[in-house]
């Protein structure tokens, strides 16, 4: 008992209102995106310094983190710690607060549970946890709020993205043994989001990122997306989150990781994901001094509330996608990615670029759907030469379209300056693109002479 009190007393500290709280009114946002899943298009100069290479075809050269962990054996781990070390800094997050960001979403590869990646076939830098642990720290006290992202699947769910970690056209997620991974990840990540205080501010977990968009492609991804949930929920049962309590037995004697290890749920596939998660959180415990928390824990947790669960909108995907609406079982928001660099306006003018975005206000007007989605990604990228005077007023536009369901959260907080011109939200704001207060706009009339009658001016 004096043990108990003592460990609910270390939590304690650390219950800021209500631990894992989405942010009151609109998430305005930002990705931290190429920091513990590096894209080399965003940060060229670095990428070619460190070794790696830049390419037309990012399948034929060291362009991503496994072909440079596959080039550099002895070195990748040293090098990625530099780069981990330093771009993404407390500097940064305090950039970020006093710009009134008040969430990041922080894309993640599945490899940074080490554990998961199948070496020698499998090449990937270790030692991302750390620096994922100090990152959070720095966000919770600025009081930013976090989106965990899997934006980097076992196998690969796109086709020659960068973002997968691994430029391929040997897609692979798709089958029993990847899905089983990502729910070991899963249920790893769920753990971590409940019992360590240094996730205290993550209050969502995204199952994939950007999965390949036909869904002939992607066999078994609804079941996918119901055991991911299913595996988000059972965690929670067994911790006796408000609301999932009852979904297992009592954790057994205050030991989360031997109630994992003897999960009963009734799918089998969420079961096994349950029980491999146990000997991995063991050891990411012993690493970071959370085994009292894993193996002697009281089902006590006074405010905290279940993560939410956030999936790829519907839309992302044609010919019948499966719809995470189905797989729903408590909190769930869609996520829905919006950029006009690849098409989207009538011709490659300004007024054509404005004119799309203020007819689509207009005419997605009343959409029941928008209590339900964020946009989880979106840019000032265009495919026109675009004028300082332009992205101020396209920044504005495109602002007042995320705005209308649960707010945006813009790809990236920064890029180095040869990409940034759009991509860059700490160098739109030097540059007045953005305004201080990201509720607010340089041009709240933008739109006025931009919405045709057919669409409801």
């Amino acid at each position: 008992m004096e043990f108990s009190l003592i460990i609910i007393c270390l939590l304690s500290s650390f219950f800021v209102g209500i631990w894992g709280a989405m942010p009151a009114g609109k998430v305005y946002g930002v990705n931290l995106g190429s920091w513990l899943v590096l894209e080399s298009w965003m940060m060229p100069e670095e990428w070619t310094a460190m070794g790696g290479q830049i390419c037309d075809d990012c399948e034929t050269c060291i362009s991503s983190e496994y072909a440079f962990a596959r080039a550099y054996p002895k070195t990748v781990d040293a090098q990625f710690e530099k780069h981990w070390d330093t771009w993404f800094t407390e500097g940064h997050v305090n950039e970020l607060k006093a710009a009134g960001i008040n969430t990041v979403r922080i894309p993640l590869g599945y490899w940074i549970i080490e554990a998961l990646v199948d070496r020698p076939t499998e090449s990937y830098p270790r030692g991302g946890l750390k620096y994922l642990r100090r990152g959070l720290q720095w966000l919770q006290a600025a009081g930013i709020q976090v989106i965990l992202d899997h934006h980097a699947a076992p196998g690969v769910q796109s086709y020659k993205q960068l973002f997968t970690g691994n430029c391929t056209s040997d897609i692979q997620f798709f089958t029993p043994h990847n899905y089983h991974r990502a729910l070991v990840w899963t249920a790893v990540m769920t753990t971590l989001a409940h019992l360590d205080p240094v996730f205290a501010n993550v209050f969502a977990i995204e199952a994939v990122n950007e999965p390949v968009s036909d869904a002939n492609q992607t066999p078994g991804y609804g079941q996918f997306q119901k055991d991911f949930v299913q595996t988000v929920r059972e965690v929670e049962g067994l911790l006796g989150i408000p609301g999932f309590g009852n979904i297992l037995s009592p954790v057994l004697g205050g030991n989360l990781t031997a109630a994992l290890s003897k999960a009963s749920s009734s799918q089998k596939e969420v079961r096994a994901a349950l029980q491999d998660a146990a000997p991995i959180l063991l050891d990411i415990g012993g690493m970071f001094a959370l085994l009292p928390m894993l193996t002697a824990l009281p089902r006590i947790f006074p405010g905290r509330q279940p993560l939410i669960t956030n999936f790829m909108d519907v839309t992302w995907q044609y010919n019948n996608p499966p719809n995470p609406a189905a797989a729903a079982n408590g909190p769930q928001i869609n996520d829905r990615h919006v950029y006009f660099a690849f098409g989207g306006a009538t011709d490659r003018s300004p007024n054509a670029y404005l004119a799309s975005v203020c007819n689509s206000i207009a005419k997605d007007a009343g959409d029941s759907q928008d209590d339900l989605t964020w946009v989880g990604e979106w840019s000032l990228a265009t495919e026109i030469d675009a004028t300082d005077e332009f992205l101020r007023q396209f920044a504005d536009a495109q602002k007042m379209l995320l705005s209308k369901g649960r707010g945006w959260i813009f790809w990236n907080f920064k890029t180095e300056k040869a990409v940034a011109r759009g991509w860059s939200y700490l160098e739109g704001l030097r540059k007045g693109f953005f305004t201080q207060d990201p509720s607010q706009y340089n041009n709240p009339n933008i739109c006025a002479s931009y919405v045709t009658r057919d669409n409801g001016a």
